[in-house]
């Protein structure tokens, strides 16, 4: 990943563009998309740095999913500039640089070979398929050796998805994740299907995770506070496709933004480095 992507100037001169080593994960400016005559995002502002982990939450049709969606190129900003590991859109192949993000999704578990097993699953995450064909490289299965040692299932490596738990599937999907070496791994409602003992289980093993030193950027897009972390840093909160708040936790995670972001009246509960929700019955009155 150290090699440099060119870019041509207005005066058809080429420059060379950042490393994405050294670049912020994502900068976003101005952002509107625009779908069927609909407006869904609306003048978004969204900048990540290095070292941060962000968690982004809404309720349904905030808007989350087309963010994503348009991040991943899957649709095109009706106005606006989008900045990825250092890369603009419209001036590169976004479908390579989409290849240095990690995307774990519930709906994703659907997709999965049933008898495919666990070692196979984590080493189509480099080849961005679903179902391994033919025999593995050598190369691959040390790397997904490795990478199932890291992700803590070492012992499920030749356990075939239809009989692995909810839980461990999700490892797995980690694991698939990681083997495409990414530098933003954005986990979409993650814990969705997932019991409350399961889903505490997934949520520590994510927290050892994002502790490693070459961990990479997380973003963590869910309905849910409780499922937020120690490390996550920053919060974005959407509500209608407009950005409700943005910024460190300790500044944007609060009663006042959550009631805004859920048109509800929230009274938000921090213990232990951990948030829990409860809800008024009476608009503007607690009881």
């Amino acid at each position: 990943m150290n090699h440099r992507l060119t870019r041509v100037r207005k005066n058809g001169k080429t420059k060379p563009s950042q490393t994405t080593q050294d670049a912020d994960p994502l900068n976003i400016k101005s952002l509107s998309v625009q779908r069927n005559g609909k407006r869904i995002l609306r003048n978004v502002h969204w900048q990540i740095r290095k070292g941060e982990n962000w968690v982004v939450l809404g309720s349904n049709g905030s808007g989350k999913t087309t963010m994503l969606s348009t991040l991943l190129g899957y649709f095109v900003p009706t106005r606006g500039d989008i900045t990825l590991l250092g890369e603009q859109y419209g001036n590169c192949d976004w479908r390579q640089l989409r290849m240095k993000l990690g995307i774990v999704s519930s709906s994703l578990r659907q997709l999965m070979a049933e008898d495919e097993p666990a070692l196979h699953a984590v080493i189509t995450g480099k080849y961005a398929m679903i179902d391994l064909w033919g025999k593995p490289k050598q190369a691959d299965v040390i790397e997904a050796k490795k990478i199932l040692r890291l992700i803590e299932c070492q012992k499920l490596a030749n356990r075939p998805w239809a009989i692995l738990s909810q839980g461990e599937r999700q490892r797995i999907l980690i694991g698939r994740a990681l083997m495409a070496k990414p530098e933003v791994l954005i986990l979409d409602e993650p814990c969705a299907g997932l019991d409350p003992a399961a889903r505490e289980h997934f949520l520590q093993f994510l927290e050892r995770m994002g502790q490693e030193q070459d961990a990479p950027t997380f973003i963590l897009v869910t309905h849910h506070v409780e499922e937020i972390t120690p490390m996550y840093t920053h919060a974005l909160m959407l509500k209608s496709g407009r950005v409700i708040a943005n910024g460190p936790m300790k500044q944007s995670l609060n009663s006042d933004n959550l009631s805004a972001t859920f048109k509800a009246n929230v009274k938000l509960r921090r213990r232990a480095g951990r948030y829990s929700l409860e809800i008024g019955e009476n608009q503007g009155k607690w009881m």
